[in-house]
Order: structure tokens, then C-alpha cells, then sequence
């Protein structure tokens, strides 16, 4: 098995726009995400996919690897859909560009399906929650089977605790992914789906057109960099020396 890791990153967010580029002790974003992963030693081979000039210049400034894609990709998958019609490589790990706190554990988790043959073709993370965190819209909730694989993703606090006679056990969706060749082909090829566009969380596309997401528990979260406070508290944490 060949693994390539893909960093996806645009200047165009909506919530923060340029945040790929945005400085945390005098280096950008993307930086910290491109060295964190570059840990993992499973991957072999490691890039940062972007449809931004600006993006392109600082990464090859300062030795990243990165190919330049089209501004068209509804999503990051479909983003590296187009890199892998460029590299070779049968497993593709998206790593997305606003997770400066990813560790080699993500990683290596994330491939665990594909080493052991189980017959995913997708792969994904959740770490348990609170219930407080779990009312927050911007950390996405997944639950699954009892074989781990995903029922579905919401930004709701699923699942829903009608009678309030105990507590139920939440978990967050990470947004890593791994998958086949194979796998990610059928995603881009499908339109996107309507429960990805209501919830707005890409990974629908796939339960909604029948292909299964294996989804594995991690201790280890992270701080993805949607708002300005995220930026000041991934700050916080990488000024300890995490």
C-alpha cells in the first residue's frame, strides 16, 4: 500500500477568510499542519493541495510540497480527487488544512482499516465529548454501528435524548479522512447529495450514496481553525509546547 497525505487549503473561507496564510508565532497555519503530518511515518508521500496563488507562493517558499488545482472543488475530497489523477498512490489521507493539532496518531489510526484488510473503502475519526460540547454546531456528532461504521453525521447533538433518564455518550466527528482510489472516484463522481448540502458536512455524500465510512475512536482531539478565537486558542496551546 502506497499512503499520500493531502492537505487541502483555500484562501476563500467564509468564516476566515486567509486563514490558511494566518501567523501563530511567525509561521502560517498551513506550515504548522504540513509539519505535524510529516511526522507520521506511514505516509509516503505528503502535499499541500491549494487553488491559491498566494498559498502556492508561501509553500514553495519555504519547502513545501504543494500542487496548484482548480477553484471549482465544492469540497476538499473533490479537491483531492484532482490530485490523484496527478500522483500515484492507493490510499489517500485528507488532512485538512485548519488542523494545525493533528499528531502522527491521527494518521496512523486512520489507516488501521486498510492494513487490516476489513473492506472499507473510507475511513474516519471521532473522539468522545461532552454533553455541553455536543450542543455546539461547529463540532459535528457521529454515531455509528456496532461494527463502527457510520449511521450518521450531524451538527445536531445526536443522539437525541428523549426521556432524560440517562446520559448518552456523544462523540465528535475529526475531520480526517482516508480512502481508496476506488472509493474516492465514486464520491466525485456522485453530485453532492442533499443531506451534504443541508448539513453542509461533505462526508453525507458518501452514506448517502450507500458507500460505508469506518469510523475509529481517538483520545486525541483537535482545534480545527474556523474563528478568530480557535486561532487565539491553538495559539494558546502551541505556546506550551504541544
Amino acid at each position: 500500500m502506497k499512503y499520500v497525505g493531502v492537505i487541502p487549503a483555500r484562501m476563500a473561507s467564509k468564516r476566515l477568510p486567509g486563514k490558511a496564510l494566518r501567523l501563530i508565532h511567525g509561521k502560517s497555519l498551513i506550515h504548522y499542519v504540513y509539519a505535524r503530518a510529516s511526522m507520521a511515518e506511514e505516509l509516503d508521500d505528503l502535499m499541500v493541495a491549494t487553488d491559491a496563488d498566494e498559498i502556492y507562493s508561501y509553500c514553495h517558499g519555504h519547502g513545501i510540497k504543494v500542487v496548484m488545482t482548480s477553484h471549482e472543488h465544492p469540497s476538499g475530497s473533490d479537491r483531492i480527487y484532482e490530485v490523484m489523477q496527478k500522483v500515484e498512490g492507493d490510499v489517500f489521507i485528507n488532512i485538512q488544512g485548519d488542523e494545525p493539532l493533528v499528531r502522527r496518531e491521527h494518521i496512523h489510526r486512520l489507516i488501521e482499516p486498510f492494513e487490516d484488510g476489513l473492506g472499507f473503502g473510507v475511513s474516519t475519526l471521532k473522539t468522545a465529548i461532552s454533553l455541553e460540547d455536543a450542543q455546539d454546531p461547529n463540532n459535528v456528532k457521529v454515531v455509528t454501528d456496532i461494527h463502527n461504521r457510520a449511521l450518521y453525521f450531524s451538527r445536531w447533538p445526536i443522539p437525541y435524548n428523549r426521556d432524560k433518564d440517562s446520559t448518552p455518550l456523544y462523540f465528535k466527528h475529526l475531520g480526517f479522512y482516508a480512502y481508496t482510489r476506488d472509493a474516492l472516484s465514486r464520491f466525485h463522481h456522485f453530485p453532492p447529495s442533499c443531506l451534504e448540502q443541508w448539513e453542509k458536512l461533505e462526508q453525507l455524500r458518501f452514506l448517502e450514496n450507500g458507500i460505508p465510512i469506518c469510523v475509529l475512536d481517538t483520545p486525541f482531539d483537535t482545534v480545527g481553525v474556523d474563528t478568530e478565537s480557535d486561532l487565539r486558542r491553538v495559539e494558546e496551546i502551541l505556546s506550551k509546547g504541544f
